[in-house]
């Protein structure tokens, strides 16, 4: 009897310490979606100044959309993809999800893919489809180091870049919806599409003042382009970080309530228990007093 108890005791103080880790990763989690998301908001003033840049120069260059158009209907090229995952677990099917896409987008494209995991959880998932993977990097822990890791994926690619052949780039991360949700996204980065080039060009200047490109008009749109690409590779880690601590507060939330569920259970049988026991003494008690007493005269 007081073994059994003693073992739900145990039990319910494991329990309840889990609970204290789980509340502490919830809080942690919380506050990470907050500062990711800020980050992701932040970008999209600059986000706009790069694609009015990038308007003004195409329009100064617009053979070099058509010149695009006709390399997209070729779709020939070498094929790279950098998609971002996580290394941590805790965090549901967010692995599973992106790998998912960016497995069957791969799949479904012309060429060999050389494919960069950001995130040790998704690189093993991208091994165990047999992808050919040409490096790994690790989750960056806050927003600052976001641009760091920017920087080391554009410098490893463009080192696996053959000079004179077109590259195919695309990008694969979760983005954060509305009620803790997130959902794969597939981004072609590179080479720009040529209807977006289009649209560009058609976009209205804010002001009355008309731009001019200083410097020449392919030194500029080389250095717009690396711009766009290095805010699309921020952006995207961003977004997959918000939709990581999403994924492992909603993880987080359902062990919560299991935890409290498992614990109301332990307290119950405890103070069945307890209770039990407590009976048990008293009739023994009782017992005891009838037998030094005796039967009623």
């Amino acid at each position: 009897m007081s073994e059994t108890t003693a073992s739900l005791r145990r039990k319910i103080k494991g329990a309840g310490d889990l609970r204290s880790v789980v509340r502490t990763m919830k809080a942690l989690a919380a506050s990470s979606i907050g500062q990711y998301e800020k980050s992701v908001r932040s970008l999209a003033d600059y986000y706009r100044t790069v694609e009015l840049g990038l308007g003004v120069c195409i329009r100064e260059s617009e053979p070099a959309v058509e010149t695009a158009a006709r390399k997209e209907r070729t779709d020939g090229g070498a094929l790279g993809a950098v998609v971002f995952g996580s290394d941590q677990g805790l965090v549901g099917q967010f692995n599973d999800v992106v790998a998912e896409c960016a497995i069957k987008t791969l799949a479904a494209l012309p060429g060999k893919p050389q494919v960069w995991a950001v995130g040790e959880r998704v690189y093993a998932r991208m091994a165990d489809a047999g992808l050919p993977l040409m490096g790994h990097f690790a989750v960056p822990n806050s927003v600052e180091a976001i641009a760091p890791l920017v920087s080391r994926i554009q410098i490893e690619s463009e080192a696996h870049r053959v000079p004179g052949h077109e590259v195919r780039v695309y990008l694969f991360h979760n983005r954060p919806q509305p009620g803790a949700l997130y959902e794969p996204i597939s981004q072609r980065l590179l080479p720009l599409d040529a209807q977006w080039q289009r649209d560009l060009m058609k976009a209205r200047w804010p002001t009355g003042n008309l731009p001019e490109v200083m410097g020449g008009v392919s030194a500029t749109l080389r250095a717009l382009v690396r711009e766009y690409l290095f805010i699309s590779l921020f952006r995207a880690c961003a977004e997959s970080l918000a939709s990581e601590n999403a994924s492992r507060l909603a993880a987080m939330e359902r062990a919560d309530r299991n935890i409290g569920e498992l614990l109301e259970n332990l307290r119950g049988t405890f103070r069945r228990l307890r209770q039990s026991g407590i009976d048990e003494e008293l009739f023994d008690v009782i017992s005891g007093f009838e037998a030094l007493v005796g039967p009623p005269q």
